[in-house]
C-alpha cells in the first residue's frame, strides 16, 4: 500500500502540473489578444485628442461672438430699464384704479344684497307687526340696536387694534433685522479695526526690524534657528520668510506680488524631513497650533533653475521672477516649484491684462497674469483681490502707517456711528415693545367687552318675537342702503373712466417697453442661439473631454490588465516551475497521467485510510522507521565526529613533534652560535673558554683560561681576577646579545675592576657590535672617563654633573650610540 501510495503521489504531482498548464494556456491566449489589441486603444485616444483641440478651438470663436453680442446688450438695457420703469409707474396707477373698481363694484353688489333682504324683511314684519306689539318688544329692539351699534363699533376697534399690532410687530422685526443686520456688521469692522491696530503695531515696530513686518514672533524664530544651525540639529540651514529673502524692482508691484505668492511670503522652505522636524519644534514653542508657517520641504540647490523653455518671456510686460530680486537660488528655486512665478505675468493695466490674456494670441508659456491691484486674470476668466494694499512687500514704511492710522481714524468714526445707531435702535425696539404690550391689552379688553355684547344680543334675539321688531329702523336703513347704493354707483363710473383712461397710458407705456425689449430680444435670442451653440460647443468640448478621458482610462485599464496578465501568467509560471521542481523531486521522470487530480487526491485519502487502520493494529511503520533513521544517523554522525577528532589529534601530535625537533635544532643552533661568539671574543684578549649548554637539566656552565688558548687548562669562573671575570662577563653579554633580538640593549658599569688594557679591548668590543647594528640602539653606563672615545656621529656622550656629597666621587658619564 505504502509503494501504490507512493505511485499515486508521483502521479498526483505530474497531475497537478498537467493541470497547471492547461490553465496556463487561456491567460498566455488572451495576453497575446490583448496585446494586439492595444493598438486600437492609442488609435481612439489619438483621434479623440484630435477632437478635443478642434472643439476647444471652436468654443473660443463662438465665446468672443457671444462676448460681442453681450456688449451690445448692455449698450441696450440702461433705456430698456427707463421704458420698464415707466410702463411699471402705468401699472401700478392702473392696479390701483382697479382696485378701487372692483371695491366700488364688491360694495355695490353687497348694498343691493342688502337691500333685497331688508325689502324681503320689511315685507315680513309688515304682515305680522299688526298681530303684536308692546313697550316690552320695543324696548327689547331698541336695546338690540344699541348692542349693534356697540358691536360695530367694538369690531372697528378691534379691526384698528389688530392692524396697529401687525404694524408694531412688523415695525419691531424689521428694527431687529436691521439691528442684528448692523450688529454683525459692527462685529466685522471691529475685528478690521483689531487686525489694522495688530498691523499698525507690527508696521511701527518693523521701522528698526523689517522682520517684525512677518510676524512678533519672526525676529525671536530666527534667532532660535540660528542658535540651533550653530549647534549642528540642522543639516542645512532653513530659509524664510521667503518675502523677507526677496526684492522688488519696482515698488510699485509690491501688492500684486504679494497677491501672487500668497502664502509663500511667510513661509520657510527645509531641505530634507529631518530639518522640518526640527523646524517644527522650534515655531511649536513659539506659534500657537495651527498658526506657524508654512514649511516646504525640497532638496536645496546651489543653481537656479533654468526657466528659459517653460518662462514667459514678455517684451513689455515682465514675469513675476524677473521683477523679483533674489540672491539665494535656493528661495528662487522654491518659489518655482511652487508658484511657476516664471510663466505669471505682472500687467500693471488691468484693461491692457485682459487685453494680452484674453486675446486671440496670449503670451507663450503665460499661465495667468496680475495687474497692479492684485486682480487675477486667466486667458477665460478673471477674479478681483479683495486686499488692498500690501502687507509685507511695501517698501515706505511712513507711507503704510499714515495709511493705517486714517484707516483706523475713519474706522473708529464709523465705529461711533454704529454704536450711535445701536442705540437708537434698541431705544426704538423698547419703544415698540411698550406700545404693543399696550394695544394688546387693550385689544383683549375690548374683545372681552365685545364677547359679552354678543351674549347678551344672542339672548335678547333667543326671546325676543318676530313680531316684536320694529319696522322704522329698517325702513330707515333701507333708506340708507339705497342712498349708498346710489353715491357708490357714481363712483364706480367715475373711477372706470379713471381705470379706461390709465390702462390707455400703461398699453403705450408698455407698448413702447415691449418694443424696445423687442429689439433687444432679437439681440438676445440671437445671443441665446449663440448661447445655445456655445453650450453645446462646450458640451461637445466636455463629451470629447470625457470620451478622451474614458478612452484613456480604457487604455490604462487596459494597459493595467495586460500587466496583470503578466504579473499573473508569470506568477503562475513560477507556480507551475515549482511545481515541476516538486514533482521532479518525486518523481524525475514525468508520467504521462489522464486521470484529474481530484480523482487521485481521493484514492490517495482511501488509501490513507486503509494504512492508518494497518497502522492502528501494527503500529506506525513511519514512526518505527523515523526512530531507526535517527539512530542510524546519529550513529554516524558520532562515528564521523570519533574519526574527525582522531585524524586531528594525530595531525596536531605531528604537528608538535616536528614543532619540537624545530625547536630543539634552533636551540642548538643558537647554542653554537653563542659558543662561537663567546670563543671569538676571548681571543681578542688572547683569551680560550668554553660554554656547556644542558638544555635538559637547563644548566649552562662558563670556563675561562686566560693565556695561551689550548696549552692552559679551562678554569671556573670563580678563578678568574676581576679583570678577567669583567672582561669574560662582557664576552659573555656580547654573545648573548647575538642570539637575541631587541631593539635596545643597555649595560651598566661593565668595566669595573678592569685594568686599562681589558677597558680598551673591552670599549672596541662594544662600539665594533654596536656600528655593526645600526637598527639597534645601545646605551652603556660607566664611571669612567670617555674622552678617549673616537668622534662619530653615532656616537653621544652624556655626561653628568658630580654629586654635591662632600668628597669626590667616581664620574659617570652616558654613553648612547
Amino acid at each position: 500500500m505504502h509503494t501504490k501510495l507512493e505511485e499515486l503521489q508521483k502521479q498526483m504531482a505530474w497531475a497537478l502540473v498537467a493541470e497547471m498548464e492547461r490553465e496556463l494556456e487561456p491567460v498566455k491566449e488572451k495576453l497575446e489578444a490583448d496585446r494586439r489589441s492595444t493598438e486600437k486603444y492609442d488609435e481612439k485616444v489619438d483621434e479623440w485628442k484630435d477632437k478635443v483641440r478642434q472643439a476647444e478651438k471652436r468654443y473660443k470663436q463662438i465665446q468672443e461672438q457671444l462676448e460681442g453680442i453681450t456688449q451690445q446688450v448692455q449698450e441696450l438695457q440702461p433705456k430698456c430699464a427707463e421704458l420698464k420703469a415707466e410702463a411699471q409707474k402705468h401699472n401700478s396707477l392702473l392696479k390701483s384704479c382697479e382696485l378701487i373698481v372692483h371695491r366700488c363694484r364688491t360694495n355695490l353688489r353687497d348694498l343691493e344684497k342688502d337691500k333685497a333682504q331688508l325689502s324681503s324683511r320689511i315685507k315680513n314684519l309688515t304682515h305680522s307687526i299688526s298681530q303684536t306689539t308692546g313697550a316690552e318688544s320695543q324696548a327689547r329692539a331698541e336695546r338690540m340696536k344699541q348692542i349693534q351699534t356697540e358691536l360695530e363699533n367694538l369690531d372697528l376697534q378691534i379691526s384698528t387694534l389688530g392692524q396697529q399690532i401687525h404694524q408694531f410687530q412688523h415695525a419691531n422685526s424689521c428694527v431687529k433685522e436691521e439691528q442684528g443686520k448692523m450688529k454683525r456688521e459692527h462685529d466685522g469692522l471691529k475685528k478690521s479695526i483689531e487686525a489694522n491696530k495688530r498691523k499698525l503695531q507690527t508696521m511701527e515696530s518693523s521701522r528698526s526690524n523689517r522682520l517684525r513686518r512677518f510676524g512678533e514672533q519672526m525676529p525671536a524664530l530666527l534667532n532660535a534657528i540660528e542658535e540651533a544651525y550653530r549647534k549642528g540639529y540642522f543639516k542645512h540651514k532653513p530659509r524664510g520668510p521667503l518675502g523677507y529673502l526677496i526684492g522688488l524692482k519696482d515698488p510699485e508691484l509690491a501688492l500684486a506680488v504679494e497677491v501672487c505668492l500668497k502664502y509663500l511670503v511667510v513661509a520657510f522652505t527645509c531641505d530634507n524631513y529631518e530639518d522640518e522636524k526640527v523646524l517644527k519644534s522650534l515655531m511649536a514653542k513659539m506659534y500657537p497650533a495651527g498658526k506657524r508657517p508654512t514649511i516646504i520641504t525640497s532638496q536645496f540647490l546651489q543653481h537656479v533653475h533654468d526657466t528659459r523653455k517653460r518662462g514667459v518671456n514678455h517684451p513689455q510686460y515682465p514675469s513675476v521672477l524677473q521683477s523679483l530680486e533674489i540672491e539665494d537660488p535656493v528661495v528662487a528655486n522654491c518659489l518655482i516649484d511652487q508658484r511657476n512665478i516664471e510663466s505669471i505675468l505682472l500687467i500693471k493695466n488691468r484693461a491692457e491684462a485682459r487685453r494680452v490674456m484674453q486675446g486671440k494670441n496670449p503670451p507663450a508659456n503665460c499661465i495667468q497674469a496680475f495687474s497692479v491691484d492684485g486682480d487675477q486674470i486667466y486667458t477665460n476668466r478673471n477674479y478681483s483681490s479683495d486686499q488692498t494694499r500690501p502687507n509685507y512687500l511695501s517698501g515706505d514704511v511712513e507711507e503704510e502707517i499714515r495709511h493705517l492710522q486714517r484707516e483706523l481714524e475713519n474706522q473708529q468714526g464709523q465705529e461711533a456711528r454704529f454704536q450711535q445707531q445701536m442705540r437708537k435702535l434698541d431705544e426704538d425696539i423698547k419703544q415698540n415693545e411698550g406700545l404693543l404690550r399696550r394695544v394688546l391689552m387693550e385689544q383683549k379688553t375690548t374683545k372681552d367687552k365685545a364677547t359679552k355684547l354678543q351674549l347678551e344680543l344672542t339672548d335678547l334675539r333667543n326671546v325676543e318675537e318676530p313680531q316684536s321688531e320694529d319696522l322704522k329702523p329698517l325702513e330707515e336703513d333701507l333708506q340708507e342702503i339705497v342712498a349708498k347704493i346710489t353715491s357708490k354707483r357714481a363712483e364706480y363710473e367715475e373711477a372706470k373712466t379713471k381705470m379706461a383712461n390709465l390702462k390707455a397710458d400703461y398699453e403705450k407705456a408698455d407698448q413702447e417697453y415691449k418694443q424696445h425689449k423687442e429689439s433687444i430680444s432679437t439681440i438676445t435670442e440671437e445671443a441665446d442661439s449663440v448661447k445655445d451653440e456655445l453650450s453645446k460647443t462646450d458640451q461637445e468640448v466636455m463629451k470629447c473631454k470625457h470620451h478622451k478621458k474614458h478612452y484613456d482610462n480604457k487604455r490604462d485599464a487596459h494597459l493595467q490588465n495586460i500587466q496583470t496578465l503578466e504579473a499573473q501568467l508569470k506568477s503562475k509560471e513560477m507556480n507551475l516551475a515549482a511545481s515541476v521542481a516538486k514533482a521532479s523531486e518525486i518523481c524525475p521522470e514525468r508520467l504521462e497521467v489522464r486521470r484529474t487530480a481530484k480523482s487521485i487526491d481521493s484514492e490517495i485519502n482511501r488509501l490513507k485510510v486503509k494504512i492508518s487502520t494497518q497502522q492502528e493494529q501494527q503500529g506506525d511503520r513511519k514512526e518505527i522507521v523515523r526512530q531507526y533513521h535517527e539512530a542510524l544517523e546519529n550513529y554516524r554522525n558520532m562515528s564521523q565526529q570519533m574519526r574527525s577528532l582522531n585524524n586531528f589529534i594525530r595531525s596536531l601530535d605531528n604537528v608538535m613533534n616536528y614543532r619540537l625537533q624545530v625547536y630543539a635544532d634552533l636551540r642548538k643552533f643558537l647554542s653554537a652560535r653563542c659558543k662561537y661568539y663567546f670563543n671569538s671574543m676571548l681571543a681578542q684578549r688572547g683569551y680560550s673558554g668554553s660554554m656547556t649548554f644542558d638544555h635538559k637539566n637547563e644548566t649552562l656552565t662558563i670556563s675561562v683560561q686566560p693565556g695561551q688558548g689550548n696549552k692552559a687548562d679551562l678554569s671556573d669562573m670563580r678563578s678568574l681576577s676581576g679583570g678577567e671575570r669583567s672582561f669574560s662577563t662582557v664576552c659573555f653579554v656580547l654573545s648573548l646579545w647575538a642570539i637575541t633580538e631587541s631593539p635596545f640593549r643597555c649595560l651598566d658599569e661593565f668595566d669595573v675592576y678592569m685594568d686599562m688594557v681589558n677597558r680598551r679591548i673591552s670599549m672596541d668590543m662594544m662600539l665594533k657590535v654596536a656600528a655593526s647594528q645600526r637598527y639597534r640602539q645601545f646605551i652603556f653606563l660607566t664611571p669612567q672617563n670617555m674622552s678617549s672615545l673616537p668622534i662619530s656621529k653615532t656616537i653621544r656622550i652624556l655626561r653628568l654633573k658630580d654629586p654635591d656629597r662632600g668628597q669626590n666621587n667616581s664620574q659617570r658619564s652616558h654613553d648612547k650610540d
